[in-house]
């Protein structure tokens, strides 16, 4: 049985993203704010630095009932103990992450354009993120801004549960919502606030009013 997360707010962090603050503080703050799924996305750090890191997160979000997925890393995942992976294009492939982690990992996939769209294996994810949606300097993106309609209508080709992600900011997260997602990811809209728990808050605040 796959494990039950919540995507109205999903927080992705990673260790230049908490201007200087340590992680976990950070991840345990948007947790207790309302964010339901949190992603350790870390391109730079060692292997051990990111199990680590990965450890830290788990022991803290846990105990609220949040999970924690890592970036592209299976073996980081599987090492840490974590709740499952995020998997970009050129990740390993979600049926090869599924026969590794399990049934009951949480899987996720992110697709830029409706043919990345229709060939993921909906029978071997639990979640799709589309994106980005708007510009944003937390990730580099080489695929332009799909905006709210491109998310749209990728979001019309699913029955899975959907985020979508770069750029949201209070501003803007209602609208795309209405794209047809069920919650939206974000990196500095959060991790970069002075206070990262009444951010999430906010946040989630306008996704749940958008939703009903």
């Amino acid at each position: 049985m796959r494990q039950q997360f919540d995507l109205s707010l999903y927080l992705v962090i990673g260790p230049d993203h908490c201007a200087g603050r340590d992680m976990a503080d950070v991840a345990e703050a948007a947790a207790r704010g309302g964010a339901g799924l949190v992603q350790l996305r870390d391109k730079t750090s060692t292997s051990r630095g990111q199990i680590e890191a990965a450890r830290a997160l788990k022991a803290r979000l846990a105990p609220l009932g949040v999970p924690l997925v890592i970036n592209d890393r299976v073996d980081v995942a599987l090492a840490a103990g974590a709740d499952g992976v995020h998997l970009g294009q050129g990740d390993m492939e979600p049926t090869d992450a599924r026969g590794l982690l399990g049934e009951r990992a949480i899987i996720g996939v992110t697709v830029h354009n409706l043919d990345e769209a229709r060939a993921v294996p909906l029978d071997q994810v639990d979640y799709v993120s589309i994106g980005g949606v708007f510009a944003t300097t937390s990730k580099n993106n080489p695929n332009p801004p799909i905006d709210v309609a491109g998310c749209a209508e990728i979001a019309a080709l699913f029955d899975l549960p959907l985020v979508a992600i770069a750029g949201i900011t209070p501003g803007n997260a209602a609208t795309v919502i209405a794209a047809g997602v069920q919650g939206i990811a974000v990196i500095s809209a959060v991790c970069a606030a002075a206070d990262p728990r009444a951010a999430a808050a906010d946040l989630r605040a306008i996704v749940d009013e958008a939703k009903s």
